[in-house]
């Protein structure tokens, strides 16, 4: 079954591009195989949720995204914020009560809430029957529905748990949701950071591949988890293809994201720091740096203690004073890269 290109649904009430509730995966995180088809749910299953009550102090709040007594509201500190978030609030609820129950009440009313019909914060046999059912297929929600709307509401107040409030959001979570508010500009913006971030790193490739082979060098050594592989005497085309399927996800990195963050930023350091750390990760294999029962890493050698981790090392031999270290250790790493 192969993976079906992204369609993009037209709404005519909606200018901006439709708003939709879509499954979320991950390819890289295992979900019962669903994710090699870019689906959340088996075939023909539905998650269906209602909106979440907490209860405190035994008082029971929806998270509704329309409740300006909500703590996300009344503990804002700025004033102007708080402030907008209430019009907000009492705009949306108006327009909403009018819909419901053809009731006009102005926003800026002293009694606003007092008039309020429908969507009083605790009227329960209103918010208790507000569920979303989704699947597969996206959930188109129109704005302009008073229902969709108050979905969308929901979502952004995180009143669905399985569903995030967007694809950032989404990706961001430490429990991965099932779905995602997509709001269309906003997730193909966020899509496209990824696909963004690798052709940068791939054009950073090309660069040093066309001008600058040595460091090409280093960085391989400095980002591969293979590191031992390149000499001296590696054809430039083979690190350069090794470093394309690095940067594309294909090696011991399957998150082509962080491995095109990881050559970038590998990229940017100096030519001395590249070399000390790639001298570093083969001293290590080669065993003339080892860890100690003490928990730091020793020159074997001379038997000095240079820190406990890279950056300790690679501190310690930049530092004048142990020149001649850096000389002995890196002598013994070039001979290997030479043969």
């Amino acid at each position: 079954m192969a993976n079906e290109p992204m369609m993009i649904e037209k709404h005519p009430s909606n200018k901006r591009g439709p708003i939709s509730v879509r499954p979320y995966f991950d390819p890289n995180t295992a979900n019962m195989g669903l994710e090699k088809y870019g689906i959340s749910l088996y075939d023909g299953v539905m998650h269906e949720e209602a909106l979440a009550c907490i209860e405190a102090n035994g008082i029971s709040r929806y998270m509704s995204g329309l409740n300006e007594f909500a703590p996300d509201v009344n503990l804002e500190e700025d004033p102007d914020i708080k402030a907008a978030k209430i019009k907000d609030i009492r705009e949306t609820v108006a327009t909403l009560e009018k819909s419901f129950a053809s009731n006009v009440i102005d926003p800026k009313d002293v009694d606003f809430w007092n008039k309020v019909k429908r969507l009083k914060p605790d009227n329960h046999e209103f918010w208790g029957k507000i569920t979303i059912r989704c699947g597969n297929q996206p959930l188109i929600l129109d704005p302009k529905d008073p229902n969709d709307l108050i979905k969308i509401r929901a979502i952004e107040a995180g009143g669905f748990s399985g569903i995030a409030k967007s694809f950032d959001h989404a990706r961001a979570m430490v429990q991965a949701p099932k779905f995602y508010l997509d709001k269309f500009e906003e997730t193909v913006a966020s899509k496209n950071e990824p696909r963004k971030l690798k052709n940068k790193a791939l054009s950073e490739l090309q660069k040093l591949f066309d001008k600058n082979t040595n460091k090409l060098f280093y960085v391989a050594k400095v980002v591969d988890g293979n590191s031992v592989q390149y000499k001296k005497s590696t054809p430039n085309d083979v690190v350069y293809d090794n470093m394309d399927r690095y940067i594309n996800g294909e090696t011991f990195e399957k998150n082509a994201r962080r491995a095109a963050q990881t050559f970038l930023d590998t990229t940017k350091a100096d030519m001395e720091s590249l070399k000390i750390r790639a001298i570093i990760k083969d001293a290590t294999y080669y065993k003339y740096l080892a860890l100690t029962s003490d928990g730091f890493i020793k020159h074997m050698e001379s038997n000095s203690p240079m820190g406990k981790n890279p950056a300790e090392i690679l501190e310690f031999l930049k530092n004048p004073l142990n020149e001649k270290i850096l000389d002995s250790i890196m002598h013994k790493v070039e001979t290997e890269w030479n043969k």
